[in-house]
Parts: C-alpha cells; sequence; structure tokens
C-alpha cells in the first residue's frame, strides 16, 4: 500500500480512538454505567429523565398525521428486513466455510441499548428498537459482502465511492493488472487472520 494512505489511515484510527475517549468521558459525565450488553443509570439520573418521558396517549393524541399515516409503510419494510437477515446468516455460514473467510459475529452488530433511557415511552421503544435492527442489519450485511469483496474482487473502481468499507483501502488500484495479481493471495491472507487480530 502507498506509504502517504497508510500514514493517513493511521491518523483516522488514532482520530477514532480519540473520538471513542470522548464518548467514554461524555457518558461518565452521564452518570451511566456500560457493561458489555448493560447499561444501568445511578438513580437521581433515571429519575431525571423520566420527567422528560411522554406518556403513551399523549404521544398518540399529539403524533403529527404523516407519521401515523406512513407508520405500516415503514414497518412493512421488517419483514423484507428479516427475510434479508435470514439470507445473509446461510449465505456466510455455507459460503464463507466454503472458502476459508472468517464469519462475521452477527450478535456483534446488533446494539438494543435504547431501552434503558427512562424518557422514551413503550412506542418509542418500539421504534428504536426497528432504527437499531434496521441499522444494524445493513452493517452487518456490509461486512459480510466487504470480506466476500475482498476475497473474490478486491479491486477499487475507477471512480469515487461512497463510504467505502474498511478494507476497501487496502485494494489494488483500478487497471493494475500486475498488482492484482500479485496481491490477491496476500490481500485472501490478511482477510483469514481478521478473527485472530479481534480477538
Amino acid at each position: 500500500m502507498n506509504p502517504k494512505i497508510s500514514e493517513l489511515l493511521a491518523r483516522i484510527q488514532q482520530m477514532e480512538l480519540e473520538i471513542e475517549q470522548e464518548m467514554k468521558r461524555k457518558r461518565a459525565e452521564l452518570k451511566a454505567d456500560f457493561e458489555e450488553t448493560r447499561v444501568r443509570f445511578e438513580r437521581e439520573v433515571l429519575a431525571q429523565q423520566r420527567r422528560f418521558k411522554t406518556g403513551i396517549l399523549p404521544y398518540m393524541l399529539s403524533a403529527n398525521l404523516l407519521s401515523v399515516l406512513t407508520a405500516p409503510v415503514i414497518y412493512s419494510v421488517l419483514f423484507p428486513m428479516v427475510l434479508l437477515d435470514l439470507c445473509i446468516t446461510v449465505y456466510q455460514h455455507i459460503c464463507f466455510r466454503a472458502y476459508g473467510i472468517p464469519r462475521v459475529k452477527r450478535s456483534d452488530y446488533f446494539v438494543y441499548d435504547r431501552a434503558h433511557l427512562a424518557y422514551l415511552n413503550l412506542i418509542e421503544k418500539i421504534n428504536c428498537a426497528y432504527c437499531s435492527y434496521g441499522n444494524g442489519l445493513m452493517a452487518y450485511g456490509r461486512e459480510v459482502v466487504a470480506r466476500t469483496e475482498q476475497y473474490w474482487c478486491p479491486i477499487k473502481h475507477a471512480r469515487k465511492i461512497m463510504a467505502a468499507h474498511p478494507y476497501y483501502t487496502g485494494f489494488v488500484d483500478f487497471g493494475d493488472a500486475e498488482s492484482y495479481k500479485q496481491e490477491l493471495e496476500r490481500l485472501r491472507t490478511q482477510l483469514a487472520e481478521i478473527n485472530q487480530t479481534n480477538e
């Protein structure tokens, strides 16, 4: 990889670490205890949050008419999402095993911690869970497809793509046939080592 690009990527990783440290500081300021999969707020914080909670009836009565009318359309997408989730999971369990690609741990991509927020009513919590599922599914699917792409065709596109996955920067430049032939096995080996570096 180009040394300048490697340097820039290292700086991006450093900034991501700094952002995570700042987010941890903010969580500590909110007096929330974050464990692996659980969140606990101190009692006074929960009491303060509950003061901002809108009951279900007032929430429904104050709902925007367009929100009410479009809710069935929004929630109808749940069925295709569940089907996509199933297809992605089956796909990677069959194909990734066949090619020795490390499987993506599905549970790492689905986070449902907003249910712990005392200022959300039941409808808001259901809405948050729906969005968490949709975004988690897209992130999970993206990781599965990104690993597939690195295995089969790790070549950058000729034009800029929006929001490239994290492996993309290591791909071979578009049109560089010699590097593609030389780098393909290295990139596949690098992919096979993903789970070892994440453990």
